[in-house]
Protein backbone atom coordinates (compact mmCIF):
# COMPACT_ATOMS: atom_id res chain seq x y z
CA UNK A 1 0.00 0.00 0.00
CA UNK A 2 1.43 3.57 -1.23
CA UNK A 3 -0.93 5.64 0.87
CA UNK A 4 1.14 7.86 3.23
CA UNK A 5 -0.86 8.69 6.61
CA UNK A 6 -0.65 12.26 7.49
CA UNK A 7 -2.42 13.31 11.38
CA UNK A 8 -1.15 16.66 11.15
CA UNK A 9 -4.73 18.01 10.18
CA UNK A 10 -5.92 16.15 12.96
CA UNK A 11 -3.78 17.33 15.65
CA UNK A 12 -4.38 20.56 14.73
CA UNK A 13 -8.41 20.33 14.86
CA UNK A 14 -8.63 18.19 18.43
CA UNK A 15 -10.62 21.31 19.17
CA UNK A 16 -13.33 21.40 17.39
CA UNK A 17 -13.34 17.03 17.39
CA UNK A 18 -13.74 17.58 21.23
CA UNK A 19 -16.64 19.70 20.81
CA UNK A 20 -18.09 17.96 18.83
CA UNK A 21 -17.37 14.94 21.50
CA UNK A 22 -19.21 17.15 24.28
CA UNK A 23 -22.06 17.54 21.83
CA UNK A 24 -22.71 13.94 21.11
CA UNK A 25 -22.14 13.05 24.68
CA UNK A 26 -24.64 15.69 25.78
CA UNK A 27 -27.39 14.66 23.15
CA UNK A 28 -26.87 11.28 24.69
CA UNK A 29 -27.60 12.06 28.03
CA UNK A 30 -30.56 14.19 27.58
CA UNK A 31 -31.89 11.42 24.82
CA UNK A 32 -31.09 8.56 27.58
CA UNK A 33 -33.07 10.79 30.39
CA UNK A 34 -35.94 10.87 27.95
CA UNK A 35 -35.88 7.27 27.07
CA UNK A 36 -35.27 5.98 30.47
CA UNK A 37 -38.61 8.11 31.53
CA UNK A 38 -40.59 7.62 28.62
CA UNK A 39 -39.77 4.43 27.82
CA UNK A 40 -40.81 2.80 31.49
CA UNK A 41 -44.64 4.93 31.24
CA UNK A 42 -44.70 3.47 27.62
CA UNK A 43 -44.19 -0.10 28.76
CA UNK A 44 -46.59 0.20 32.12
CA UNK A 45 -49.20 1.74 28.83
CA UNK A 46 -48.13 -1.66 27.05
CA UNK A 47 -49.20 -3.90 29.50
CA UNK A 48 -52.54 -2.30 30.18
CA UNK A 49 -55.91 -4.09 30.21
CA UNK A 50 -57.27 -1.02 28.20
CA UNK A 51 -56.81 -0.90 24.78
CA UNK A 52 -57.24 2.42 24.53
CA UNK A 53 -53.83 3.00 25.92
CA UNK A 54 -52.59 -0.36 25.11
CA UNK A 55 -53.20 -0.34 21.28
CA UNK A 56 -51.45 3.38 20.53
CA UNK A 57 -48.10 2.54 23.28
CA UNK A 58 -47.81 -0.84 20.92
CA UNK A 59 -48.37 0.99 18.10
CA UNK A 60 -45.39 3.20 18.79
CA UNK A 61 -42.93 0.52 20.40
CA UNK A 62 -43.78 -0.72 16.99
CA UNK A 63 -43.37 1.63 14.56
CA UNK A 64 -40.14 2.86 16.16
CA UNK A 65 -38.60 -0.48 16.13
CA UNK A 66 -39.57 -1.30 12.61
CA UNK A 67 -38.34 1.72 11.01
CA UNK A 68 -34.78 3.11 9.88
CA UNK A 69 -33.88 5.49 12.94
CA UNK A 70 -32.22 7.35 9.93
CA UNK A 71 -35.41 7.76 8.68
CA UNK A 72 -37.24 8.79 11.97
CA UNK A 73 -34.51 11.43 12.65
CA UNK A 74 -35.06 13.25 9.14
CA UNK A 75 -39.26 12.68 9.42
CA UNK A 76 -38.83 14.39 13.09
CA UNK A 77 -36.96 17.44 11.59
CA UNK A 78 -38.34 18.23 8.53
CA UNK A 79 -41.81 16.93 9.14
CA UNK A 80 -42.96 17.43 12.47
CA UNK A 81 -41.85 21.74 11.87
CA UNK A 82 -44.20 21.44 8.81
CA UNK A 83 -47.29 19.21 10.15
CA UNK A 84 -47.57 20.59 13.55
CA UNK A 85 -46.13 24.13 13.18
CA UNK A 86 -43.29 23.21 16.29
CA UNK A 87 -40.13 24.57 15.96
CA UNK A 88 -37.06 24.06 18.04
CA UNK A 89 -33.25 24.00 17.72
CA UNK A 90 -31.52 21.46 15.94
CA UNK A 91 -29.86 19.83 19.48
CA UNK A 92 -33.44 19.85 20.80
CA UNK A 93 -34.72 17.78 18.00
CA UNK A 94 -32.02 15.72 18.01
CA UNK A 95 -32.69 14.77 21.54
CA UNK A 96 -36.16 14.29 20.74
CA UNK A 97 -35.68 11.80 17.76
CA UNK A 98 -33.10 9.43 19.69
CA UNK A 99 -35.41 9.98 22.64
CA UNK A 100 -37.92 8.67 21.08
CA UNK A 101 -36.04 5.61 19.38
CA UNK A 102 -34.81 4.80 22.83
CA UNK A 103 -38.16 4.92 24.31
CA UNK A 104 -39.22 2.31 22.38
CA UNK A 105 -36.54 -0.36 23.05
CA UNK A 106 -36.63 0.47 26.38
CA UNK A 107 -39.96 0.06 26.92
CA UNK A 108 -39.93 -3.25 25.51
CA UNK A 109 -36.92 -4.29 28.19
CA UNK A 110 -39.08 -3.03 31.01
CA UNK A 111 -42.05 -4.80 29.88
CA UNK A 112 -40.25 -8.10 30.05
CA UNK A 113 -38.62 -6.89 33.61
CA UNK A 114 -41.98 -5.89 34.77
CA UNK A 115 -43.86 -9.29 33.77
CA UNK A 116 -40.82 -10.81 35.62
CA UNK A 117 -41.75 -9.28 38.92
CA UNK A 118 -43.01 -12.01 41.18
CA UNK A 119 -46.39 -11.96 41.82
CA UNK A 120 -46.01 -12.56 45.39
CA UNK A 121 -44.69 -9.09 45.72
CA UNK A 122 -47.49 -7.54 44.07
CA UNK A 123 -49.94 -9.36 46.24
CA UNK A 124 -47.88 -8.41 49.49
CA UNK A 125 -48.40 -4.62 48.44
CA UNK A 126 -51.96 -5.28 47.65
CA UNK A 127 -51.66 -6.76 51.50
CA UNK A 128 -49.83 -3.91 52.70
CA UNK A 129 -52.21 -1.37 51.39
CA UNK A 130 -50.95 0.25 48.55
CA UNK A 131 -52.88 1.81 46.01
CA UNK A 132 -51.82 0.82 42.23
CA UNK A 133 -49.86 3.80 41.77
CA UNK A 134 -47.62 3.04 45.09
CA UNK A 135 -46.95 -0.61 43.86
CA UNK A 136 -45.49 0.47 40.72
CA UNK A 137 -43.25 3.17 42.41
CA UNK A 138 -42.25 0.72 45.61
CA UNK A 139 -42.59 -2.86 44.22
CA UNK A 140 -42.52 -2.67 40.24
CA UNK A 141 -40.15 0.28 39.27
CA UNK A 142 -37.15 -0.54 41.41
CA UNK A 143 -37.43 -4.67 40.67
CA UNK A 144 -37.49 -3.96 36.68
CA UNK A 145 -34.54 -1.33 36.88
CA UNK A 146 -32.80 -3.78 38.65
CA UNK A 147 -33.70 -6.44 36.32
CA UNK A 148 -33.23 -4.32 32.45
CA UNK A 149 -30.13 -2.64 33.55
CA UNK A 150 -27.74 -4.57 31.34
CA UNK A 151 -30.47 -3.80 28.29
CA UNK A 152 -30.72 -0.32 29.56
CA UNK A 153 -27.04 0.19 28.95
CA UNK A 154 -26.62 -1.54 26.22
CA UNK A 155 -29.32 0.73 24.42
CA UNK A 156 -27.84 3.89 26.22
CA UNK A 157 -24.48 2.76 23.86
CA UNK A 158 -26.44 1.81 20.75
CA UNK A 159 -28.12 6.06 21.12
CA UNK A 160 -24.45 7.08 21.53
CA UNK A 161 -23.20 5.05 18.36
CA UNK A 162 -27.23 6.27 16.89
CA UNK A 163 -26.01 10.28 17.66
CA UNK A 164 -24.31 10.30 14.63
CA UNK A 165 -26.92 10.15 12.53
CA UNK A 166 -28.31 13.89 13.45
CA UNK A 167 -25.33 14.89 11.49
CA UNK A 168 -27.40 14.76 8.36
CA UNK A 169 -29.50 17.21 9.60
CA UNK A 170 -26.34 19.89 10.72
CA UNK A 171 -26.30 18.70 14.65
CA UNK A 172 -22.75 19.42 14.79
CA UNK A 173 -21.75 16.78 17.00
CA UNK A 174 -18.63 14.10 16.57
CA UNK A 175 -19.32 12.87 13.25
CA UNK A 176 -20.69 16.00 11.65
CA UNK A 177 -17.29 17.62 13.07
CA UNK A 178 -15.50 14.76 11.43
CA UNK A 179 -17.20 14.93 7.97
CA UNK A 180 -16.35 18.63 7.90
CA UNK A 181 -12.87 18.29 8.75
CA UNK A 182 -12.24 15.19 6.24
CA UNK A 183 -13.82 17.75 3.48
CA UNK A 184 -11.61 20.24 4.52
CA UNK A 185 -8.33 18.37 5.03
CA UNK A 186 -8.63 15.65 2.30
CA UNK A 187 -7.71 13.25 4.58
CA UNK A 188 -10.95 11.06 5.30
CA UNK A 189 -8.96 7.69 6.30
CA UNK A 190 -7.44 9.76 8.99
CA UNK A 191 -10.36 11.57 10.28
CA UNK A 192 -12.98 9.15 10.17
CA UNK A 193 -10.37 6.62 11.85
CA UNK A 194 -10.02 8.80 14.63
CA UNK A 195 -13.48 9.39 14.74
CA UNK A 196 -14.28 5.54 14.90
CA UNK A 197 -11.93 5.52 17.81
CA UNK A 198 -13.01 8.17 20.09
CA UNK A 199 -16.65 6.48 19.30
CA UNK A 200 -14.88 2.86 20.36
CA UNK A 201 -13.00 4.17 23.14
CA UNK A 202 -16.25 5.62 25.01
CA UNK A 203 -18.55 2.42 23.72
CA UNK A 204 -16.01 -0.17 24.78
CA UNK A 205 -15.77 0.78 28.50
CA UNK A 206 -19.67 1.07 28.96
CA UNK A 207 -19.73 -2.27 27.43
CA UNK A 208 -17.61 -3.86 29.68
CA UNK A 209 -19.53 -2.20 32.57
CA UNK A 210 -23.10 -4.19 30.79
CA UNK A 211 -20.72 -7.59 31.06
CA UNK A 212 -20.34 -6.64 34.73
CA UNK A 213 -23.47 -6.26 36.01
CA UNK A 214 -24.23 -9.97 34.02
CA UNK A 215 -21.64 -11.23 35.87
CA UNK A 216 -22.81 -9.72 39.12
CA UNK A 217 -26.45 -10.75 38.46
CA UNK A 218 -25.34 -14.39 37.74
CA UNK A 219 -23.48 -14.85 40.64
CA UNK A 220 -26.15 -13.71 42.25
CA UNK A 221 -29.18 -15.77 40.89
CA UNK A 222 -30.89 -13.44 39.48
Amino acid sequence: MSYAFDFHSITQNLGPLLEGLVTTVELTIAANVVGLTLGFVIAMLTLSRWKALRLPATLFVEFFRCTPAIVQVIWIFYCVPILFDVYFDAIAMGVLALGLNLAAFNAEAYRAAIQAVPREQLDAGVALGLNPLQRVLYIVLPSAVRTSVPVLITNGIGTFQQSALVALVAVQELMYVGKSLATESYRPIETFTVVALVYFAVSFPVSQLVEYFERRRGAAGI
